[in-house]
């Protein structure tokens, strides 16, 4: 698919704004079922401007898949994970599902949480997406009530220290 991912600049927030929007309103159809109170909070915040204000947070660390469309670069995944371990967005564009776009931006966030020696991360996912995360190794521990008022997987993930350096064996002993 000749994807890339990357970290999310400013110039990035309509985009990452409206692929958000669609995959909420698409994607995550089978959560929100259309009900217009819950797609009217989910999508509330979902603004240019406020993804502009949190790509601009030092806190926060964001990332885009993006590929080539005809010599234009088109966003086709949006991910964020915060200083907190929490990981409040991961979206893929509804089409591009089961193609590896989610797996490259969840890498992507979960090196980041390493580089800021986080161990471990969380997350609240409407039901349709649980399954992708606990197939990268996220536990689910049941069910939470996100802010929008629908009722979400609390997921949570432990992070090994992958660059952690090796111990010295002192000894040709078995572990």
């Amino acid at each position: 698919m000749g994807i890339e991912i990357r970290q999310a600049i400013p110039n990035d927030a309509q985009a990452a704004c409206r692929l958000l929007r669609h995959s909420i309103e698409e994607g995550c159809m089978p959560d929100h079922g259309g009900r217009p109170d819950i797609l009217q909070a989910w999508l509330g915040n979902k603004t240019t401007d406020n993804v502009l204000g949190w790509l601009s947070s030092p806190s926060n660390y964001a990332v885009v898949a993006d590929r080539d469309v005809d010599g234009v670069r088109e966003v086709i995944g949006f991910a964020l994970v915060n200083q907190a371990g929490k990981v409040p967005l991961c979206y893929v564009r509804p089409d591009l599902l089961r193609k590896g776009v989610g797996t490259a931006l969840l890498c992507a966030l979960e090196a980041q949480a390493r580089a800021w020696n986080i161990r471990k991360l969380h997350m609240q996912s409407p039901g349709s997406a649980s399954g992708f995360f606990e197939r990268q190794g996220y536990v689910n521990a049941g069910k939470d009530k996100a802010c929008y008022g629908l009722e979400c997987d609390f997921l949570w993930k432990q992070l090994d220290a992958e660059s952690a350096p090796a111990r010295k064996r002192f000894c040709n002993c078995s572990q």
